[in-house]
């Protein structure tokens, strides 16, 4: 230099200083980085760039112990599913919530007549579906009944009601009983004008009944064929409808149901179902 002026072409003092330092910041990280020391100042290194360490495995050195899940059992099924997976899949399920069925409203009916002239007072209606039943429009050809279909006397429901129970304890892999018509709210006419598709001669004072024979595949619907018809199964609805107190139950006289003569009556029209009737009383 000549005068304290800078030689022309000659580096400023201050960048030479700038240069070392950052000369020394370099070596600074390319030496933390080879150890895998974390870098305090801001920066980043690619892994790529870190001397002796592959971008795909980790250091040579181990990790801590503490970072560590504790030892235990495999945690692989033998299937190859995760242990907690495979763990939930095998637990048991909690149970379904128990559905709530509609209750039957009890009266003190009474039956006026007979059954092919008579009335229905205070009739009690059976609910649309239970536990061991459901119900049957045979208009509609669909469930459930209407509820002007449903109605009866109370000696009449809960003979239904008790031998559906006991037909279900005993056949736990048996469809639930499908109840056809039973009488109006107030018993009296259920011909043509009422039941297209079946008119009733009958069930004019809520003693009469109509439940369809169960199928043999087990299917929660009505019958078309004597073939769908469980045999064995119906039989034994028979049976306990007799024990029951039935005055009499017409069966279908292509199938071969039987029971006591003078109560188990073979009735054209009746393939498909039973029909029970009470005695008066």
């Amino acid at each position: 230099m000549h005068g304290g002026r800078r030689a022309p072409g000659a580096p400023r003092t201050g960048s030479r200083r700038w240069l070392r330092r950052a000369c020394a910041v370099t070596a600074l990280v390319a030496t933390l980085a080879a150890s895998g020391t974390i870098v305090a100042f801001g920066l980043s290194v690619p892994e790529s760039a870190r001397p002796g360490i592959s971008t795909r495995t980790a250091p040579d050195r181990p990790p801590a112990t503490d970072s560590l899940p504790a030892a235990g059992p495999a945690t692989v099924s033998p299937d190859g599913r995760p242990a907690d997976i495979e763990k939930a899949r095998r637990a048991p399920r909690a149970a379904a919530p128990r559905r709530r069925y509609e209750r039957v409203v009890w009266r003190d009916s009474q039956a006026l007549g007979g059954p092919t002239a008579g009335a229905l007072v205070r009739g009690t209606k059976l609910p649309a579906e239970g536990r061991n039943f459901f119900t049957w429009d045979t208009d509609r050809q669909r469930t459930p009944n209407a509820i002007w279909r449903r109605y009866a006397t109370d000696r009449l429901i809960r003979v239904v009601l008790r031998v559906a129970a006991d037909f279900a304890r005993a056949h736990p892999q048996a469809p639930r009983l499908a109840i056809g018509d039973l009488s109006r709210p107030r018993g009296g006419d259920f011909g043509a004008r009422y039941a297209r598709r079946m008119p009733h001669g009958s069930h004019q004072n809520g003693l009469d009944v109509d439940i369809y024979y169960p199928r043999r595949d087990r299917r929660e619907t009505v019958p078309s064929v004597v073939d769908d018809v469980d045999l064995r199964l119906s039989q034994d609805l028979v049976e306990r409808f007799v024990r029951a107190g039935a005055q009499f139950i017409f069966v279908g006289p292509s199938t071969p149901l039987t029971g006591p003569p003078g109560i188990v009556q073979p009735t054209p029209r009746h393939d498909d179902h039973l029909h029970i009737r009470l005695p008066p009383g």
